[in-house]
């Protein structure tokens, strides 16, 4: 019920948000195709990379998992967790049994769900931070001005990563070792405290190679995401620089963290035309915008990811054993 409101209240703010028809049609008859087509290709590109990410962690663990089912698992959850009441939950709960039908133990498949999520938050606070400093780099003057307490915390952060990385060069252990310590009765009865701690001894004990491909893998699934934005927004001729563009789209990232309806529709593009129109957009074109990145993001991925869930299920009936 609370979602269902949810819901109709996003669509009456979305609604409300949208220019006339007549005001936007002719925006959408000027669009360039091709940089439409470099989003849809910028979109593909980052559900691969979601894909890999987690194909990735399951390796480091020991787990074989063919990349063309870890990319058809990325779109079922990914169509599961857009249209569905709770969908993250239970995107989550179909990518761990896809998990353990490839071998993986139940503790492996909670800890990669959890360090997936993880990386994923850091590989976006990354890309933030590396964005700040390229504008601090490039108007140092006018960002200390605007910014002095984000410039002094972005150098501040810059140094530890930067100090990390030299320690853990130092410190690193000799021969890479598979799996996760602590046993599976230990991670399903210990309650979420102990889960948390076994995550991130996993996370230390996983191999260097894979928590850092790992960590760009979602870096780059991010960055892809978006360029598809910014793909569309050229398409559609809007005077913004990429740097605005990308503001407008980590205040989406942070709205889309409260669940308030299925794959944050509705709010997603309230606040993305909010966000594009307080940059310096006008309304219609800012409206094409949302439209054309929620078309590639969010829309089309919802049948691609019903005939992922065929192909599976199609799949795995064809291997089940017969009597």
């Amino acid at each position: 019920m609370l979602t269902a409101l949810a819901l109709v209240a996003a669509g009456a703010l979305v609604y409300r948000s949208l220019p006339k028809m007549s005001d936007l049609v002719p925006v959408v008859r000027t669009a360039d195709a091709g940089w439409l087509l470099v989003a849809l290709v910028a979109e593909l590109v980052s559900m691969r990379m979601f894909a890999r990410q987690q194909w990735w962690l399951l390796r480091g663990f020991g787990v074989s998992l063919r990349i063309w089912r870890s990319i058809a698992v990325t779109y079922g959850r990914s169509a599961i967790a857009i249209s569905m009441p709770a969908g993250s939950a239970v995107s989550a709960g179909f990518a761990f049994k896809a998990f353990r039908k490839a071998g993986a133990s139940t503790e492996v498949a909670a800890t990669v769900l959890l360090l997936s999520g993880v990386l994923s938050t850091a590989g976006l606070a990354l890309l933030c931070l590396f964005g700040f400093l390229i504008l601090l780099a490039e108007h140092p003057q006018d960002t200390w001005r605007t910014h002095p307490v984000a410039s002094v915390v972005a150098v501040v952060i810059l140094v530890v990563l930067l100090l990390f990385a030299v320690w853990e060069a130092i410190c690193r252990r000799g021969p890479d070792t598979h799996g996760v310590p602590g046993s599976e009765d230990d991670w399903t009865s210990s309650g979420w405290r102990a889960s948390a701690r076994h995550a991130v001894t996993a996370m230390v004990t996983l191999p260097t190679r894979y928590r850092r491909g790992a960590l760009v893998f979602a870096m780059v699934n991010w960055l892809a995401d978006l360029c598809c934005l910014a793909a569309v927004a050229q398409a559609f001729h809007l005077p913004l620089t990429f740097f605005e563009v990308g503001t407008a789209y980590v205040v989406v990232q942070l709205v889309r963290q409260v669940p308030l309806t299925p794959g944050g529709m509705g709010m997603i593009e309230a606040s993305l035309l909010a966000g594009l129109i307080a940059a310096g957009a006008h309304q219609a074109p800012a409206a094409a915008v949302v439209l054309g990145y929620r078309l590639f993001s969010c829309w089309l991925i919802i049948p691609a990811g019903l005939f992922a869930l065929a192909l599976l299920r199609a799949q795995a009936a064809r291997h089940a054993p017969i009597g």
